[in-house]
């Protein structure tokens, strides 16, 4: 079997504002199987658009394909650097793992070909190479951009983590809106229901929260830990506790009179909800908890509780004007059977914990919710640095 690597996908600027990051992510899951082990947000400097740039020409002696690594030098150069105004472009960089990473990613992406229209591969459905008459190339969009060979994926791989602090993140005052609009931040987990073998779900999420015209100003693979889901869910908590006091009372109250042969009356299957009703809402808490990291936090050692768990989210800041508004109209409710079409969890939920995304109930929360996530924390720096050693 062949031996695992990293490869890379970075999306084009353009890409991104025409809202294609989630027909990309599914094309480049699903048709890889590989894993995806890392992302970030880039707002790319002069300085790290040029040394990305002088990285295209890998092939100086064999002319056909020099042209088309000069073109793509160029298309960085234009695209991926400040302009004028010294406005940054938004570009994300997306890693994945697994045997024969880069030639699997490089097939995804499909090379650049004049006049392919098959959408066959990512370039054919979402790039453009137009030519005129005399073939001079007069509009060239690749959509994404890739490694060729394992050597060049390293090479970038570790110029890009070199950046991811100066460059990358939660990428903030980097888009204009009007005077006095109602800029608002949101957090968007993909969950794990999405990631449980490699398949289009994940990117299919995040084609339909492009519906909201919001724009996505951060993004992170993330393993939740056992401390960081209570802390997240420790809200829901109280709610599930009280909630649960009532249908508790009474499946109590029937089990007895079954099993006993007693009579009960209301007040006493009110006293059996304050009594059972908390530990029915701890139990289902505790599932959710586990839903997310992968284990309860009854059965958690303390010296476990903030260990990475082992089940895989995203997570997404959108941000524009009412973003919790229409993220959340886009989501749909909590339970599926009554979302409306066309929602998320109408298309991709199954229940009403299995319900594909969770997104910030207001801009509060959202505030609260994102430093748990470690929205901030650079986790690409340290895979680069685990995989290959020194960034230099």
């Amino acid at each position: 079997m062949s031996a695992e690597q990293l490869s890379y996908v970075l999306v084009n600027p353009y890409s991104i504002r025409k809202s294609r990051t989630g027909g990309i992510l599914s094309r480049l899951i699903s048709r890889t199987g590989l894993d995806l082990v890392g992302a970030r947000m880039f707002a790319p400097s002069q300085e790290l658009a040029e040394a990305y740039a002088a990285m295209a020409i890998t092939e100086p002696d064999n002319a056909r394909h020099r042209a088309t690594q000069e073109r793509i030098r160029d298309y960085i150069l234009k695209n991926f650097a400040p302009d004028a105004k010294g406005r940054r472009a938004r570009t994300l960089l997306l890693v994945f793992k697994g045997p024969d990473a880069v030639a699997k990613v490089m097939g995804a992406v499909g090379h650049i070909v004049n006049e392919r229209t098959s959408g066959e591969t990512i370039r054919d459905t979402y790039g453009d190479y137009m030519a005129d008459a005399d073939g001079r190339v007069i509009y060239f969009e690749p959509a994404v951009l890739t490694a060729p060979d394992a050597a060049s994926a390293e090479k970038a791989l570790k110029l890009w983590a070199r950046y991811s602090d100066s460059d990358g993140g939660l990428l903030e005052n980097i888009i204009s809106y009007p005077v006095g609009a109602k800029v608002e931040k949101t957090l968007v987990l993909i969950k794990p229901d999405n990631f449980r073998f490699p398949n289009a779900r994940p990117g299919g999420v995040m084609d339909v929260f492009s519906r909201s015209g919001l724009s996505i100003i951060g993004f992170k693979v993330h393993r939740m830990s056992v401390a960081e889901a209570e802390e997240f869910y420790g809200p829901v908590l109280a709610f599930l506790q009280e909630k649960f006091k009532e249908p508790g009372g009474k499946r109590s109250r029937l089990a007895i009179e079954r099993e006993l042969g007693l009579a009960l009356d209301d007040a006493m299957e009110k006293k059996l909800g304050e009594l059972i009703g908390p530990e029915f809402g701890r139990d289902n808490w505790e599932a959710i908890v586990e839903f997310m990291s992968g284990r309860r936090p009854s059965d958690t050692p303390k010296a476990e509780r903030n260990l990475p768990g082992d089940r895989k989210i995203v997570a997404v800041i959108y941000e524009g004007v009412d973003a919790v508004k229409k993220i959340r109209e886009v989501l749909g409710p909590t339970d599926p059977s009554k979302a409306p079409s066309g929602t998320i969890r109408k298309e991709f939920g199954n229940s009403i914990m299995v319900n594909a995304a969770h997104a910030s109930d207001s801009p509060e929360s959202a505030a609260r919710e994102m430093p748990i996530v470690g929205i901030q924390t650079n986790n690409l720096r340290p895979l680069i640095e685990e995989t290959y050693g020194s960034l230099n």
